[in-house]
């Protein structure tokens, strides 16, 4: 069997395509590949490891066996679909069973002089982990299927002057679903995604009832991720569908909810309540709570006497 191989960055498609043993690709800037594979064990081929210049999306359509992406493994259901950005480490796919996936590859300047090249930044589950993929229903599946035989058949046609804009347009569409389904998975999921909004409130009260934030300064969204071991941008988005705040936006409420106990509960002066809060400065602090409340400090502590 062959060890890893850390192959560094992938600025091509070709190049991946080279890595993994795929057919060269029809276009130089986007890729559609369909692999389907039968095995008793994992794979007896290249692994690889590498920082990648291109967006890459895959969907596993079938799964009978284990899957590791990366260096770990993930129970992917089948209709699972996962989404990297240029300048992350992308590995390679493992099976052991059968399984049958797509997978599409998009190099950014595909998407120079189109609104999509700024639009596609905006997609949060480009930064998600690969443990928090986007799980498809039946219907779901059949959307995003067509989606990509239509790209397909495209690539595989001889590319005209309106190739560009009709693949532009499909990959617009098949980002705005995997965007509303996303949404559709927070929903259905409450329950967990409940769990993880209580584990939040947690971390953080900790955080502030043990006095962390005089040594670390203010609780940041990496921390909080950390510490639920969920990514940045899955926190956010999930948040943002349930309470209609970011991870960034519900620190700054706690931040305030905190600062409001202290107004009016001691006659610490300002300073000394943001130093505690985890600001470096008391103007920052200050700032911040005019921002959220419409009054200074001294303002609402008044408010209150």
């Amino acid at each position: 069997m062959k060890k890893q191989h850390n192959v560094g960055r992938l600025k091509s498609i070709n190049e991946i395509h080279d890595v993994c043993g795929f057919p060269k690709p029809k276009h130089p800037l986007i890729s559609f590949s369909h692999i389907d594979k039968v095995v008793t064990a994992v794979e007896n081929e290249l692994r690889y490891s590498g920082v990648m210049d291109f967006y890459k999306i895959t969907f596993v359509l079938k799964n009978r066996g284990r899957v590791k992406y990366g260096q770990d493994y993930y129970d992917f259901d089948e209709g699972s679909m996962m989404f990297l950005a240029p300048n992350q480490v992308v590995g390679s796919l493992e099976y052991s069973g059968s399984a049958e996936w797509y997978v599409f590859l998009i190099h950014p300047d595909f998407l120079l002089g189109s609104s999509l090249a700024k639009k596609i930044k905006q997609y949060g589950f480009f930064s998600y982990s690969a443990n928090e993929a986007l799980h498809l229903s039946e219907k779901e599946k059949d959307i995003i299927i067509a989606i990509f035989h239509i790209i397909e058949a495209e690539l595989n046609e001889r590319i005209d002057n309106f190739s560009q804009e009709v693949m532009l347009s499909q990959i617009d569409l098949l980002l705005n679903y995997a965007n509303r389904f996303y949404n559709r998975q927070f929903i259905t999921r409450k329950i967990t995604n409940k769990n993880i909004l209580q584990q939040t409130e947690a971390v953080l009260d900790e955080y502030f009832i043990q006095e962390k934030s005089q040594d670390r300064g203010l609780p940041s969204v990496h921390y909080l991720s950390e510490k639920l071991n969920v990514s940045p941008g899955y926190l956010s988005d999930m948040l943002r569908s349930l309470i209609g705040q970011n991870a960034q936006q519900y620190i700054h409420g706690k931040l305030i909810e905190k600062a409001k106990e202290k107004l009016t509960t001691t006659e610490m002066a300002v300073n000394e309540i943001a130093y505690e809060l985890g600001f470096e400065h008391s103007q920052s602090f200050s700032k911040l709570f005019k921002s959220k409340t419409k009054l200074t400090p001294l303002e609402f502590r008044a408010s209150f006497n």
